[in-house]
């Protein structure tokens, strides 16, 4: 995989227009376009035709976590969109992930491939703290990789972690794709407050194991996309040791 085939651009925006413009700015330059709730709440899965029919891959980030029957329903959905990549909470539980993976392969055409089922581990806004407060024992080191353990038993493609426990996270599950929001690329300088809280550079993610990371504000906010999102594969390039 050649280094900017490994970005997932987040496009969460409520501008038609700028989606527009980001998918054509970018492509060649990156590996595809996340679609979050922001963005699929605003335009539906016309967006999906639309970033689809310009040749992007499609990653959709819905996060589905709800009873098995009901998560199942909407991971046909999904499939019948024809994404490559849609989320699942793992927290929902082995039986709702695996009724998704049912699903979403029943849904494709014979000899079609199925979207890649990605169970979410812990959220990269959480950090040990928060996870107490909800109840959840253990810090994010541990929760992850038994979290990636429990998507791998019940039949998930991979997950979503932090940069933080991607490695850990890649030995719960070898053969996973692994996932990784919560990028921020080391010439960025200063950051804002936002709501990340687990975050590394494109390089240290993926040397620490990543298959893709997700990148938002520092290329969709960047004055010239282009040019971050060529920055970032020249990161990965050079530090990541691939």
């Amino acid at each position: 995989m050649r280094p900017e085939q490994r970005t997932f651009v987040a496009l969460d925006t409520r501008d038609i227009d700028r989606a527009r413009e980001l998918a054509r700015i970018l492509a060649g330059r990156v590996g595809g376009f996340k679609i979050g709730l922001t963005a699929f709440v605003t335009f539906g899965p016309s967006l999906i035709d639309e970033m689809r029919g310009l040749g992007h891959v499609v990653f959709l980030d819905l996060k589905f976590h709800d009873i098995p029957n009901t998560v199942a329903g909407a991971a046909s959905a999904a499939a019948r969109l024809g994404v490559a990549f849609f989320t699942v909470h793992a927290l929902g539980g082995p039986a709702m992930i695996a009724r998704a993976v049912e699903a979403s392969r029943a849904a494709v055409p014979p000899g079609a491939e199925a979207p890649v089922v990605l169970a979410v581990t812990i959220l990269t806004s959480h950090d040990d703290l928060s996870l107490r407060r909800i109840g959840i024992d253990g810090d994010c080191a541990a929760a992850v990789p038994r979290l990636a353990a429990l998507a791998k038993e019940a039949g998930a493609g991979g997950v979503v972690c932090s940069p933080l426990e991607v490695a850990a996270a890649r030995r719960a599950f070898p053969e996973g794709v692994l996932v990784v929001p919560g990028i921020r690329p080391a010439t960025e300088g200063p950051r804002p407050p936002d709501d990340q809280a687990r975050v590394a550079t494109p390089a240290a993610a993926v040397r620490a194991g990543a298959d893709r990371i997700v990148v938002g504000r520092p290329i969709t906010e960047a004055r010239d996309p282009a040019a971050a999102a060529e920055a970032i594969a020249d990161d990965i390039r050079r530090n990541a040791g691939i």
